[in-house]
């Protein structure tokens, strides 16, 4: 279990790194965009004593860095304040920032009466945890996620190419799903990744070659504190996008970033413990795959996918990730061992029965998914809810494509969410809502160059 994040963990810190100059104060906005205070290492140990004021307002921010006003946490309330607390255990060194040797340490916000937040993305994943330990019950997780590397010059139209081969020179063109030889050629970089959340204690458990040119995926190991498996998850994408600029590349989570290739996505896998310690999703006979609890989840994930897709798919690229044929769920299904549904059951020792949900891009808030995914599991449990039978073979060819696959759609699918907006809390659906809203009302006034390729001319 981390340490209280007491005065005493930054003393010991600063100790044992007396080369650190600089420490980031770490917070995520809606976006998953970390957001926070650079402070020298002398201001470490008072932002442990009296946390850092940051504005509420942080959670009304736009990709742009732009108040979202509609939310309510602008102007309305003077724009004021919140106390920030550090995260137990978070403070850890930032070795990619070699110039300026630096740390990191998350941070979570209180409201003004010292409660936790509500607009703040990591508390309301913990508000829904909450909910499971009501219950005996503690969520195990592990996240993996995609992203892509690319080339840090553009090509001779100003796209996104992908990058050239460290070892041998040539810009990656084909897909090589699970290609040993490129992470050969990538072996540098890779192990950087490695060595850094070695140094931060972020779980890795896999790095493989993915799809499309210069696509990779890492996976962390579960954990049983979903909370900080969301923690690892928001430093890893940090971590990569740091090391990816000391070797020349640029690295992107955006869910589609290139029209013709695969989406980068987020897979979350999820099991429940009991107080004993014991997989409440485990079959409780050999006969049968999942217990009742398993089914019963995989009902809540199904019924509520739809308003979920407001946070699977949180802007306007995200949408362009749903296209058939390229893995990427298209309707609420589920099965076991099957990549063509929305939730898995992977095969493997019952032990370890588990969901894993296919639907997110990498673009996500790790905390918020998750927050929404086990909102989802909660309430397939709490009302005992049966799913339909699981689906057998190509998913794709069995069941029409249901889910919203639009950002408007997905919106007003959110905001009639009773359900959600009850678990999660009501103000922060308010809040998620008007800022996803406005986000999308400002995307909507900018014309693309495809249309003016288009239409210019010829309408």
């Amino acid at each position: 279990m981390p340490i209280d994040a007491s005065p005493s963990e930054a003393l010991r810190f600063l100790e044992r790194h007396p080369e650190v100059v600089n420490v980031d104060l770490l917070i995520s906005d809606l976006n998953g965009v970390l957001r926070g205070k650079r402070i020298p290492r002398e201001n470490l140990l008072k932002a442990y004593e009296y946390g850092v004021n940051l504005p509420a307002s942080l959670f009304a921010l736009d990709i742009t860095g732009n108040t979202v006003e509609e939310t309510g946490l602008g102007l309305d309330t003077g724009d004021s304040d919140r106390i920030c607390r550090p995260v137990a255990g978070s403070l850890k060194l930032t070795p990619w920032q070699q110039r300026v040797p630096t740390a990191q340490l998350l941070m979570s916000m209180e409201d003004s009466d010292g409660s936790p937040y509500f607009a703040d993305p990591r508390q309301v994943l913990k508000h829904v945890v909450a909910r499971f330990t009501e219950m005996g019950l503690t969520p195990v997780a592990a996240v993996e996620v995609e992203f892509y590397l690319l080339d840090r010059e553009r090509d001779d139209r100003g796209r996104i190419q992908p990058p050239r081969s460290p070892s041998t020179g040539e810009r990656a063109r084909h897909s090589q799903l699970y290609s040993i030889s490129e992470l050969d050629e990538y072996a540098d970089f890779l192990e950087d990744v490695h060595q850094a959340t070695s140094i931060q204690h972020l779980p890795l458990d896999t790095m493989l070659k993915e799809c499309a040119p210069g696509q990779f995926e890492i996976n962390l190991s579960h954990r049983d504190d979903a909370v900080q498996a969301c923690d690892d998850a928001v430093l890893l994408k940090r971590l990569i996008k740091g090391v990816a600029i000391n070797h020349g590349f640029e690295a992107t989570f955006m869910a589609k970033p290139y029209g013709h290739e695969a989406g980068s996505g987020t897979h979350i896998h999820i099991s429940l413990i009991d107080e004993q310690g014991h997989n409440v999703f485990a079959p409780e006979a050999p006969s049968r795959i999942g217990s009742d609890l398993l089914y019963q989840a995989v009902a809540g994930l199904l019924e509520l996918m739809p308003a979920s897709m407001a946070i699977c798919a949180p802007n306007l690229n995200s949408f362009r990730r749903f296209q058939p044929g390229l893995y990427v769920p298209l309707a609420p299904t589920w099965g076991f061992d099957n990549r063509s549904v929305a939730v898995r059951i992977p095969s493997g020792n019952t032990i370890a029965t588990r969901v894993e949900h296919r639907v997110a891009g990498a673009d996500v808030n790790p905390y918020l998914l998750m927050a929404t995914l086990l909102a989802s599991i909660y309430h397939g449990i709490e009302n005992k809810h049966t799913p339909p039978p699981p689906m057998d073979g190509n998913a794709y060819n069995q069941v029409d494509a249901s889910l919203p696959d639009n950002w408007g759609t997905a919106l007003d699918c959110w905001a009639e969410s009773d359900v959600l907006a009850s678990i999660l809390g009501p103000k922060f659906h308010h809040v998620y809502y008007e800022n996803r809203q406005a986000e999308r009302t400002l995307a909507q006034r900018t014309v693309s160059a495809l249309e003016y390729d288009w239409y210019l001319r010829l309408v």
